[in-house]
């Protein structure tokens, strides 16, 4: 370890973002890198604990006491093999993951019984992610890994956001012949369209799609591998080409699914047919467009009084983006009750704890309200003008208005965020693969069994959130890594890309 006492001396070094008032005036990343000295004081707070529950609570079992060990001493060269020998793309998940390792940090734990969403004593081990990244980008460490032999099996990856990208990756690595499918005008998948470039600057994604062309991967897109015809109200499909299911069957290997979690789940209530009333990622994808020089979002919420319905990240990331538009007021409502200020520290360790958290974008305006479920979309002239309400508990695994609680909120624009119910039906229809309870792709998640990640459709593999529902960028990479280790599996009898 770098310093035995370090965690003794030195404080947990927290994000530093700009100033409300200066980062809401554009779309630009707002949260400085770690300086050298930060990341220095930062690593140096971690206590080699001996048993890593960091490491076994991050999805990609990041080995995370070793690289902040390297990164105490200066050694960013080895410190960016280490992390990229479980992680494909730190610079994404250095900023967007909720970081599930600093929940399970030991240092967390130290004189604490009791915590709130204002961690203070953990280390900052996303911090030190991004820094490894970014510092190594910077100096050249980052160079493409071009295989010495080419197997000459060819694979297709349906989907290009975080697991299909990881899965491209490693297979293109293990000699592979790799061509991505995307059905957008640009690859990432919810990477670009879905995380606002505050988040995440879509430069980073420019960057590794660069560096994978290099290493040998083809990128096909505005491609769809489905039925335009069969794709649901709130999907962005910008294809200008389709090819068929049978046509990938016939022509490649082995198919990987790594689609998202696409179809968004709707909210069946009275006027929903009104004006203004959009899914989540129809502002979300707008935006991130006309940001990078796509055109203007066709939904524009300045001077409008604004309602987001679902209380997780996306309805966040709706949240930060109606702020730089010059919302009048933005409000976010959730039909579960607000999760707890604090929790105890010792009855919930290593798990990431349900607590009360704050964005970013929440610090720039916004009114949360919980238990308050929407009766009815009142509207005027074909618009929304406003949402009937009632505050709601559940009796017996039901929800209930109670009575006597009914009012209106006032809503000129109003943004459904409750997350997505499955994968996209024309694509796995179009397979003719096996789904689960669910409605994802159905597959064993282990490499290592007699076909792991494979679909009830021989060769046609899933992962991500086409195999899981939708979960966290960090789990759809890791997916994405353990599923093209079972390609290659059944593609070559074994495989010596690495299990997570």
């Amino acid at each position: 370890m770098g310093k035995p006492t370090g965690f003794m001396e030195y404080a947990r070094i927290n994000d530093k973002h700009l100033s409300v008032a200066e980062r809401v005036k554009n779309f630009n990343e707002f949260t400085p890198c770690l300086t050298d000295d930060e990341a220095t004081i930062q690593a140096a707070r971690c206590m080699d604990c001996g048993v890593p529950f960091c490491n076994n609570k991050c999805p990609v079992h990041n080995n995370i006491p070793d690289f902040n060990d390297l990164v105490y001493r200066g050694d960013y060269q080895t410190a960016i093999k280490v992390l990229h020998s479980t992680s494909s793309f730190p610079e994404f998940t250095g900023r967007v993951c909720p970081a599930l390792c600093e929940a399970a940090c030991s240092v967390g734990i130290c004189g604490r019984t009791v915590g709130t969403a204002e961690d203070t004593t953990s280390v900052g081990i996303r911090s030190i992610e991004r820094k490894i990244i970014d510092y190594a980008w910077e100096h050249g460490y980052v160079k493409p890994q071009i295989p010495t032999v080419k197997t000459g099996k060819k694979v297709a990856v349906i989907g290009s956001g975080p697991s299909g990208l990881a899965c491209a990756q490693q297979l293109a690595r293990a000699g592979h012949d790799v061509t991505v499918f995307e059905k957008n005008d640009h690859i990432g998948g919810l990477l670009r369209f879905g995380i606002p470039d505050f988040k995440l600057p879509k430069s980073l994604i420019d960057r590794r799609m660069d560096q994978m062309e290099a290493e040998g991967i083809t990128f096909r897109t505005s491609t769809l591998v489905a039925d335009t015809d069969k794709l649901p109200h709130g999907v962005r499909c910008d294809a200008t080409a389709v090819v068929s299911p049978k046509e990938l069957m016939d022509n490649f290997d082995a198919i990987a699914l790594c689609g998202g979690s696409e179809t968004p789940r709707d909210l069946k209530a009275p006027g929903r047919e009104l004006g203004n009333i959009h899914f989540a990622l129809e502002y979300l994808i707008g935006q991130n467009k006309e940001v990078n020089g796509g055109g203007k979002n066709p939904i524009n919420v300045k001077g409008k009084h604004v309602v987001v319905i679902g209380g997780g990240d996306t309805g966040a990331d709706c949240v930060g983006t109606a702020n730089r538009q010059g919302a009048a007021s933005v409000t976010q409502i959730e039909v579960m009750p607000k999760p707890p200020v604090e929790y105890d520290v010792l009855a919930t360790w290593p798990e990431w704890p349900r607590i009360f958290r704050t964005y970013t974008s929440h610090e720039e305006g916004c009114e949360r309200l919980y238990s308050l479920n929407t009766n009815e979309f009142i509207g005027k002239d074909g618009k929304v003008t406003a949402l009937k309400v009632s505050e709601c508990e559940f009796k017996a695994g039901k929800l209930v208005n109670k009575e006597g609680t009914e009012h209106e909120l006032k809503a000129d624009y109003v943004f459904l965020a409750m997350g997505f119910v499955h994968p996209l039906d024309a694509v796995l229809d179009g397979f003719g693969v096996a789904r689960d309870a669910r409605g994802n792709a159905a597959a064993v998640p282990d490499p290592d069994v007699e076909s792991g990640f494979m679909t009830s459709v021989p060769k046609v593999f899933a992962a991500g959130d086409m195999r899981s529902g939708q979960s966290l960028v960090v789990r759809a990479m890791s997916e994405g890594r353990r599923c093209a280790r079972a390609v290659d599996k059944y593609l070559m009898g074994m495989s010596l890309l690495p299990a997570c």
